[in-house]
């Protein structure tokens, strides 16, 4: 006798995936939203407060929206991008897009107006796991490239400590990029005993669960400031104008290499000096962006 199911079958909406024209038809390329972000995954930006993270995301929002690549990361293409900052108030954001009106030509402040949105916040009591706020944050990301959460603290109420409630976080993020098709960038806090331990720099450096970082298929960034052994050996005099940007997790394709990034005018981050060479000799920047192997060359291979 054939037994009846008379619960509801969560599968019920899910297609398996045609395995026999996998192995024939080759894939369309894979998009890459970020250096080690594919379209449709969740991503990390992590730092201390006041490192500069929120200027970083600003400016990665400006790359993808089509303005320039001001952190020089590699931004390989552009689309709407929809900032969600929760922290800062609208006159702070205000003043930063004036602050970085210099750096835009009027075509791409033209361009970056069409294609950011920018929602402010501060003082709204969000929380994705209500699936009230999650249907809104979803009907916001249709039709975009990236959503950049602004931080992830601000979005949801459980203990960031306890894996299974980071775990549903998660599931919902990735539910939005599964039925949108965009990609979430979400910021983060360094855990405290990896900052005062100089460990700001690794995958594990996150607060909180380490689903938060193991979960995530996006990739993880991590902003450090110079520390002062770094400014002696740098000759730097002024270590808190400078932070190093290191891609601590990269699923797709290899990171890109650390690059330091200098505050300028307004707070603005560009990029300064590399590493110490092997001859110990400090060299200036240049303005050439990154070259990432071809998007169909990206296996994956740091899954």
């Amino acid at each position: 006798m054939t037994k009846k199911h008379t619960i509801p079958n969560p599968l019920a909406d899910v297609v398996p995936l045609d395995v026999a024209a996998a192995f024939d038809v080759p894939p369309p390329p894979i998009d890459i939203v970020l250096p080690g972000m594919i379209a449709g995954t969740v991503g990390s930006l992590v730092a201390q407060g006041g490192a500069g993270k929120s200027w970083l995301a600003l400016e990665i929002a400006v790359g993808v929206a089509g303005g320039p690549d001001l952190a020089e990361i590699g931004i390989p293409a552009h689309g709407r991008v929809v900032y969600l900052p929760a922290e800062d108030p609208r006159s702070a954001l205000s003043h930063r897009f004036h602050a970085l009106a210099e750096h835009l030509t009027p075509e791409s402040r033209r361009v970056v107006s069409d294609h950011l949105t920018v929602l402010p916040l501060m003082g709204h009591q969000v929380n994705i796991g209500d699936p009230a706020w999650a249907d809104a944050l979803e009907r916001e990301c249709e039709g975009s490239r990236l959503a950049i959460v602004d931080t992830l603290r601000r979005f949801h109420v459980e203990d960031e400590n306890a894996s299974g409630p980071m775990a549903q976080l998660l599931g919902v993020m990735e539910g939005i990029c599964e039925r949108t098709g965009v990609s979430i960038l979400f910021l983060h806090h360094t855990a405290k005993g990896a900052a005062l331990n100089g460990a700001g720099g690794e995958q594990q450096a996150a607060r909180g669960s380490s689903v938060l970082v193991d979960n995530i298929r996006g990739g993880q960034w991590n902003l450090l400031g110079m520390s002062e052994t770094e400014a002696e050996r740098l000759k730097v005099d002024d270590r808190k104008r400078f932070v190093r940007l290191v891609q601590a997790k990269a699923n797709f394709g290899p990171p890109i290499p650390d690059k330091w990034l200098e505050r300028g005018a307004g707070g603005v981050l560009r990029p300064s000096m590399t590493m110490e060479n092997t001859d110990g000799i400090r060299k200036a920047l240049t303005s050439k962006v990154i070259q990432h192997p071809a998007a169909s060359d990206w296996r994956g291979q740091n899954s």
